[in-house]
């Protein structure tokens, strides 16, 4: 098994319905962890870590074609990003991402199924796995999201093999829907994760993992105002070992030395081998 990571971001905009406007800052999120994560990795680098970034008004085949391509090629680790609205199935069971040209009547069957990513990820040729997730479901949705057991689509959150990391939030069309907290906006995960991994965790160690990432991306969230939405963390151990750098580690490492000294230190940690230390 070869190193590296394969990303796969995926961020849908569903569309002009009014009932999918959940969805309208999806991409911009999309971009800006496709951006941030690759720079900031510890086990690879940028170098090693090849980026899909599929287009916001691709449809569900498309996406699920540019996942099952990136799970194809051997890597140390498949992280999916997810972000947009997820829409469920008449019977509440299921859920999916709704994709562009949905309509409040078709969005479930339209949309990329989350049960066909897990099982894409869990059955890659990676050795770990990470599924970020930054979205908003509608009451359908989240009432599924609510029920567990097989009456309900909360089971799907908990699969063994692929760790969540992410944010839920509800979202109500209409005027209520304004005061969501919009996948990608101001106050949604990834743009929480992206401030995080731009600023660093102040006392944390240089390779951070997400359980070291979590707290700092929770006060980042619960700043910016939750809105009874549902965080998910991976358990213990659950993604841990995909290892990040922490910049404000690096910047107080670097602090007491002169300019010359620290222009060396750059120099150095760029060429630096990528391996994450040893446990």
């Amino acid at each position: 098994m070869s190193g590296g990571i394969e990303l796969v971001v995926i961020g849908a905009d569903g569309g002009p319905e009014r009932g999918h406007a959940g969805s309208a800052r999806a991409a911009d999120g999309a971009r800006l962890l496709a951006d941030a994560l690759p720079g900031r990795s510890f086990d690879a680098g940028t170098r090693g870590c090849r980026v899909t970034l599929v287009p916001p008004d691709a449809d569900a085949n498309a996406m699920l074609t540019a996942l099952r391509a990136a799970s194809q090629r051997p890597a140390r680790w498949l992280v999916v990003c997810l972000l947009g609205q997820l829409a469920a199935d008449p019977r509440g069971r299921r859920l999916a991402l709704v994709t562009g040209g949905s309509t409040a009547d078709n969005a479930y069957r339209r949309g990329l199924a989350w049960d066909w990513v897990v099982s894409t990820m869990v059955h890659g040729d990676q050795e770990e796995t990470l599924l970020l997730v930054d979205a908003l479901a509608d009451r359908e949705a989240w009432a599924a999201l609510e029920r567990g057991g097989e009456d309900g689509a909360g089971e799907l959150l908990a699969h063994s093999r692929v760790p969540l990391w992410g944010r839920v939030g509800r979202f109500q069309p209409g005027r209520r829907g304004r005061d969501a907290v919009l996948p990608g906006g101001e106050g949604s995960f990834s743009w929480a994760l992206g401030r995080v991994l731009e600023q660093g965790v102040p006392g944390a160690p240089a390779a951070v993992g997400p359980e070291e990432l979590q707290p700092a991306v929770a006060a980042e969230l619960e700043r910016a105002g939750t809105d009874g939405a549902r965080l998910l963390v991976p358990g213990p151990g659950g993604g841990g070992r995909l290892l990040m750098r922490n910049r404000a580690s690096v910047r107080g490492a670097l602090a007491g030395l002169s300019l010359s000294e620290e222009l060396l230190a750059v120099l150095w940690r760029e060429s630096a081998p990528t391996d994450p230390p040893s446990a």
